[in-house]
């Protein structure tokens, strides 16, 4: 596939809660899940896109394409930085527009919107297989050992529900 070099980025408004929710299906789908339903997607983008303190940015390799990459951003003051961080959750780009750089200017573009809301740190969490992502979130400045202890960060999660990944 050749480079992109016209990719759209935007952050989603209230209109666009189907097309959020398409792409995180598509994520789920990816992932081997078939739960939440494709009802509760739509129904937690719509609430998440009244809520101030979470931002969707979308991607398109084109002005004339589909939003074919999503990547939500969760907003929140931190202490340790006497300023807001930005917790990047679910990011997903379509098989289909994978390795033309739409994921780079997703990254770039949600980097650009936290910066634009005031935030001063960002973290995300990926596993440490997907290669892919590891690489791209490295060259966008993210680290996994740039702290003081000179490890790894871990990101470790505890489910308090009795979901069905309980």
């Amino acid at each position: 596939m050749p480079s992109l070099t016209r990719a759209r980025v935007w952050v989603a408004g209230p209109g666009e809660a189907e097309a959020v929710a398409r792409l995180l299906i598509a994520f789920r789908n990816h992932n081997g899940l078939d739960w939440p339903s494709d009802n509760a997607f739509l129904a937690g983008v719509e609430r998440l896109l009244d809520d101030a303190n979470t931002d969707y940015v979308l991607a398109a390799p084109d002005d004339d394409a589909p939003p074919a990459g999503v990547a939500q951003l969760r907003f929140r003051f931190g202490l340790w930085r006497a300023g807001l961080d930005c917790l990047v959750e679910d990011v997903y780009v379509d098989a289909a527009a994978r390795g033309a750089g739409l994921g780079r200017a997703l990254m770039e573009g949600a980097i650009a919107r936290a910066r634009e809301r005031g935030a001063r740190r960002m973290e995300l969490d990926t596993n440490e297989r997907n290669a892919a992502a590891v690489g791209l979130y490295e060259s966008l400045g993210f680290s996994a050992v740039h702290n003081a202890y000179g490890a790894r960060d871990l990101y470790l999660r505890k489910h308090l529900d009795a979901g069905k990944d309980a």
